[in-house]
Parts: structure tokens; C-alpha cells; sequence
């Protein structure tokens, strides 16, 4: 397969475990079409036009050769010019590397990652918050984000990787809609009647156990183990952490856990506040359990994944 085919088949596994659905997909690549419709002539030329087909700002193809054939890729949930070394390296040795593949944002999908955390709002309706409160408390939010994004190096791992010839890429949301998906399955087929019982189900998952060997299980970090954990929900995509405040949103409409692969102490503090345990699935496992049902797919058709930078790879074909 060509590279081009290879990542646009990872965004539509993304697409498909969209929770916007299809629809409301289509809705955001119809507008991106209409804002490069109404630029100046001399700003059409700089517009990302992967975004007529993409939605996820936070993945892209930074950097090679569209039409590359693609047998090996290395792929980790950090790429930086350490881990393009590696592939360097790892291609003199006689892997027969294709490309770099990383999960978090890189090269130009670094500085507008936040505008996928828009997906929180289907997230966080679905489970019963008003669409318009999820809405008014996710924009301060989305801002703060995007201002700490302007100051990066958003093309270092990219700059190293042209140098050596290696096409670079990375697959965020896509994968993080995947496990998300995965795991609202998982608790509505499993109803885990107390929080010990998320963890006890998230042990039956192979990456989670790899993670526990190396001392980092899932955690309860509010709550206990013997509370009741009512209605439960996975927070695993849409980008980074949600603003604080939607803990009293979701504890009005009857949340009783929210599992995420990671939590500022900002959250820790309002979810005591307002009765909600909280679990950390683990993010190295989360993220590979996502990235898996990716690699999975370019499996089957015949592409070697080599995992680096934390990817627990699991197959399940």
C-alpha cells in the first residue's frame, strides 16, 4: 500500500468511531470548505487542504512522499528527533522502515491539535449534560489550550526526519476514538456494579496487565474501591483535559465515574467535590489500546508495525 492510503485509512477508522457520528463529521468538513471559499486569493495557497477530507486537526501526514510503498512502520506515542534517529538506525540494521508514526500532535498537527476538543461536546451531551452548558464551559477552555500551543517547536522531530529522508506522520484522535469506543462497549456490556469492578475488568485487558509488570495498573484516585459507581463513562478522546467545571455538570446528570487515562488535580479537586470517582486507566495503556485497533487494521494488510516510545503493541487479529 501507498503511505497516503495507509493514513487515510487510519482516519476513517477514526470517522467511523467518530461519537459526532458520520453526520455531524460531514458537517465540519463542509464548513472547512466554505472558510478556504471566502479566503483572499494570496491565502488560499497556505490553506491546509487535507482539511476538506480530515477532520481531526491534531493528525497529519507532515512530512514524505504520498506515494511511498509502505511495508514497515515504527510507530510510539512520542515522537521526537530521538526516535527518528532510531528508525535511522534501526534502518541500517536492516528493518526495511518505511516511516515514522507517532500519536501525539507533531509537525503541523502540533499547533491547531485543540481544535479537536470540540468532540467533548458529543462526549459529554450523550451522557446527559445540556449541549448548550457543554458548549459555554468547553470554550475558556479550548482558548487556554490554544494559546499554549503557540510558543512550541511545533517541527523538530519533522525537521530530523526530512533530513534523513523518513516520511513522518502521526494518528491521534482517530486512535483515541477507538479505545473510546472500545470502552463504552466494554462498561455498558459489563455494568460494573462497584468502581473495583472497573478496575478488575480493565486487568482482563492485555495492555493494561503489560502495564501493571511495570508498576503502573489502573488507579482509583477518587473514591473507593467498595463505592458504588453508578453511571460510568470513559473520557479518552477529545484532545486533552476538560474544563473543571463539567464535574458538577456531569454529577446533575446522574455521572457516578469517569474513567480517563489521566486527570489534573484541578479535577481531582472538583470531582471530590461533587461525589464522582474517578479511575486512571493508565495512559500509555490507553493510548496503545487505540493506536492497536489501528495498527490492527494495517495488519491485515500485510504492514509490520514496530512499536517504540511506550506503544504496548497488542494484536487481536
Amino acid at each position: 500500500m501507498k503511505l497516503i492510503d495507509v493514513y487515510r485509512m487510519a482516519i476513517e477508522k477514526g470517522i467511523a468511531n467518530d461519537p459526532r457520528g458520520r453526520e455531524g463529521v460531514e458537517e465540519i468538513l463542509k464548513e472547512q470548505k466554505e472558510n478556504y471559499d471566502k479566503l483572499p486569493e494570496d491565502r488560499k495557497e497556505l490553506f491546509d487542504k487535507e482539511r476538506f477530507w480530515n477532520p481531526y486537526a491534531d493528525s497529519r501526514l507532515s512530512w514524505g512522499d504520498e506515494d511511498t510503498e509502505v511495508k514497515e512502520l515504527m510507530w510510539g506515542i512520542d515522537i521526537g528527533t530521538g526516535e527518528v534517529l532510531l528508525a535511522d538506525r534501526l534502518r541500517g540494521k536492516g528493518e526495511d522502515i518505511s516511516g515514522i508514526v507517532g500519536h501525539h500532535p507533531l509537525g503541523s498537527s502540533r499547533t491547531p491539535f485543540p481544535e479537536v476538543m470540540w468532540i467533548q461536546n458529543a462526549v459529554y451531551s450523550d451522557v446527559g449534560v445540556p449541549i448548550n452548558v457543554v458548549e459555554d464551559l468547553m470554550k475558556p477552555r479550548v482558548a487556554e489550550v490554544t494559546r499554549g500551543m503557540l510558543p512550541l517547536n511545533y517541527n523538530q522531530a519533522v525537521d530530523a526526519a526530512k533530513l534523513l529522508n523518513m516520511p513522518i506522520m502521526n494518528i491521534h484522535t482517530p486512535a483515541d476514538n477507538c479505545v473510546q469506543r472500545s470502552m463504552e462497549d466494554g462498561f455498558e456490556k459489563e455494568n460494573p456494579k462497584y468502581v473495583k469492578d472497573i478496575i478488575d475488568w480493565l486487568m482482563s485487558i492485555p495492555e493494561f496487565r503489560i502495564s501493571a509488570k511495570f508498576n503502573s495498573p489502573p488507579k482509583i484516585v477518587v473514591g473507593d474501591g467498595k463505592n458504588h459507581a453508578g453511571k460510568v463513562i470513559p473520557k479518552m478522546n477529545g484532545g486533552t483535559s476538560s474544563p473543571k467545571e463539567i464535574y458538577e455538570k456531569l454529577s446533575q446528570a446522574g455521572v457516578g465515574t469517569v474513567v480517563g487515562m489521566h486527570f489534573p488535580e484541578s479535577h481531582i479537586d472538583e470531582a471530590k467535590k461533587h461525589h464522582i470517582n474517578l479511575v486512571i486507566s493508565g495512559h500509555m495503556a490507553s493510548d496503545s489500546v487505540g493506536i492497536n485497533l489501528v495498527a490492527d487494521e494495517w495488519e491485515k494488510k500485510g504492514i509490520k508495525v514496530i512499536p517504540c516510545s511506550g506503544l504496548i503493541r497488542v494484536s487481536r487479529n
